[in-house]
């Protein structure tokens, strides 16, 4: 967050007259120049950065336009004024993609900072009764969305009407910058990135299987009973080779014991109907899955060998200050967490997501 300064007016001197967010913006956009070592004469306008800021984001010129409300020219014309008035190529363009250059990455950064200051500005004088006002775009695990998340919504867009929310819920790891989300709930292990990672806590996990497949099978009583039993295998991208049954040792290390099974997934609506179709036992974390242990459709197996608790995190550009919109969904969304996590102390020391 940056520091405030506080200035006292001269005694003598009138009051200037408020400068508009639109023309502080505007001035404050040839400070874009200086990101990719150009210069802006004129300055660029809003919706031209607006404009680039949303075909860097999809990827694609013709979608960028379309999300706007313009013809493709437009978008593709904006962008030529843009490289034109900075004095650098911005995207490196083919028939199949359109790519950011190390400049237009670099005037991308700058220019996410830019409206997000100047969606601030815009709303900062605004009474706290009057909510907050804007696109949100956040992304979370399929789970969590069906789950907590949307039950849960109605009451967050009723305090804040003038929000509107774009939820992408997938179990891939999206490129937060690149596709434009304001942040990202994400379980289970954290790459190295830029990214702000704010800890919420950590989900406890459990070994699952039907009723149906323990009666066919068995229930295994130690981790050697687990060679008569079948693991549904779960990877993000298929092809991957899934090192089998986790469990935390008393350390708190983690450790694998191998396992067949026939079926391997990518999607966790797939992973929790192939558990209770009755194809071998899952690991999942334990929330979202009590009705089904409650009603004895799933029972839990081998609850000593539970594998570690998978930290959960929000995750976020590094900006000088987030939008308001931003920090309040982040905060509401953590609130909402807090009953399901194990407080970060509490969870094993395991990679967290």
């Amino acid at each position: 967050m940056s520091d405030d300064t506080a200035l006292s007016p001269p005694s003598a001197s009138p009051s200037p007259a408020p400068m508009s967010a639109a023309t502080d913006a505007a001035k404050t956009a040839a400070s874009v120049a200086a990101a990719v070592g150009g210069t802006a004469s004129p300055p660029p306008s809003i919706d031209t950065l607006q404009v680039f800021v949303r075909v860097a984001e999809l990827a694609s010129f013709t979608q960028a336009a379309q999300s706007l409300g313009l013809p493709k020219a437009s978008a593709s014309t904006a962008v030529q004024r843009l490289e034109a008035s900075l004095g650098t190529r911005l995207f490196h363009r083919t028939t199949r993609r359109v790519q950011l250059t190390q400049d237009g990455q670099a005037c991308y950064e700058r220019c996410k900072d830019l409206l997000a200051d100047l969606d601030d500005m815009q709303t900062m004088f605004q009474p706290a009764a009057s909510g907050l006002r804007g696109r949100l775009r956040v992304d979370m695990p399929m789970r969590v969305a069906h789950d907590i998340v949307v039950p849960r919504l109605p009451e967050f867009l009723a305090a804040h009407p003038g929000l509107e929310l774009e939820l992408s819920s997938t179990d891939r790891r999206v490129d937060l910058v690149r596709e434009g989300f304001d942040c990202v709930l994400r379980v289970g292990p954290l790459s190295d990135s830029s990214l702000v990672a704010r800890p919420l806590g950590a989900m406890e996990m459990a070994n699952l299987a039907s009723a149906g497949y323990l009666a066919a099978f068995g229930t295994p009583q130690s981790l050697e009973d687990l060679a008569q039993h079948r693991l549904i295998q779960y990877a993000t991208t298929l092809g991957q080779r899934c090192p089998g049954f986790e469990w935390c040792d008393a350390s708190g290390a983690t450790r694998f014991e191998p396992m067949a099974g026939a079926l391997t997934v990518s999607d966790s609506g797939a992973y929790t109907a192939a558990c209770l179709a009755g194809l071998g036992i899952v690991q999942v974390p334990r929330h979202g899955f009590e009705a089904e242990v409650l009603d004895a459709r799933l029972i839990e197996v081998l609850p000593q060998f539970r594998p570690a608790p998978m930290q959960v995190h929000l995750l976020y550009a590094h900006r000088r200050q987030l939008p308001r919109r931003v920090q309040a969904f982040m905060q509401w969304l953590a609130d909402l967490m807090a009953a399901r996590l194990l407080p970060l102390s509490s969870a094993s020391s395991a990679p967290a997501s």
